[in-house]
């Protein structure tokens, strides 16, 4: 494999996607890439598991499997990886930094490899995906972490190669913390599945599930209006 030819179309595919001359669009990305802006999105999560699990133990397995994820995939690539490889963020590669459209100054750290926005989000929504069981849930589980990742090459912050690996390793964590949740839940519960359209296969209300995919939804619809806000100041 000829890495030089493979990185240089990493560098270009990134300058394709990198930016634009709109302000809405601007506005909408710095947002929509914010942790803070998130939060309802992970309330509306314990929300679901906590109204679907009927004992604090089960609880408190979820939320630490949560956390496992985070700490597997974004920890893990913030302290060791991106140090370790030290391959510079767009914003910062002197090869091509200064053609990189950036918003209001922002440049994020000096290493980029790999994603740790695509790794983290990735991991939960595979994580939530494998233990809810609900086709729309991942659907728009998905589409969260695929945003999160498209506002990071939009700010030029990370090359399309560090959002894959991110993505890779993001859906190996999830995976493996979801089959760790598997074992050890199996000593707590019948193993007796769930047959009704009110409920998922592992027991989840599906009016729960859409309390998610709403708060999902006003997220984006209050990022686009902060967007709109953010063109006229």
């Amino acid at each position: 494999m000829d890495w030089e030819a493979l990185i240089e179309f990493d560098k270009e595919l990134l300058l394709a996607v990198n930016g634009s001359d709109s302000l809405f669009l601007d506005g909408l990305v710095k947002t929509l890439t914010t942790a803070a802006t998130w939060i309802p999105l992970y309330l509306s999560l314990f929300y679901l598991v906590v109204k679907n699990n009927d004992t604090m133990q089960k609880i408190l397995l979820i939320v630490a499997c949560a956390g496992l994820c985070l700490l597997f995939a974004g920890s893990f690539d913030d302290l060791i990886v991106k140090p370790t490889v030290a391959r510079w963020r767009p914003t910062h590669d002197p090869a091509i930094g200064t053609l990189v459209d950036v918003v209001n100054g922002y440049r994020g750290g000096n290493y980029g490899f790999f994603s740790a926005h695509a790794c983290n989000t990735f991991s939960l929504a595979v994580f939530f995906s494998l233990l809810i069981r609900s086709r729309l849930l991942t659907l728009f589980l998905v589409s969260w972490s695929l945003i999160n990742c498209w506002t990071r090459m939009y700010l030029g912050v990370h090359y399309p190669g560090d959002i894959m690996v991110g993505l890779l390793w993001g859906g190996l964590v999830g995976t493996f913390v979801w089959i760790l949740h598997r074992q050890i839940s199996k000593r707590w519960s019948s193993g007796g599945g769930y047959v009704s359209e009110h409920y998922t296969s592992t027991g989840y209300q599906v009016f729960d599930i859409d309390v998610v995919i709403s708060v999902f939804l006003f997220t984006i619809f209050y990022a686009i209006l902060k967007a709109c806000y953010f063109i006229y100041v």
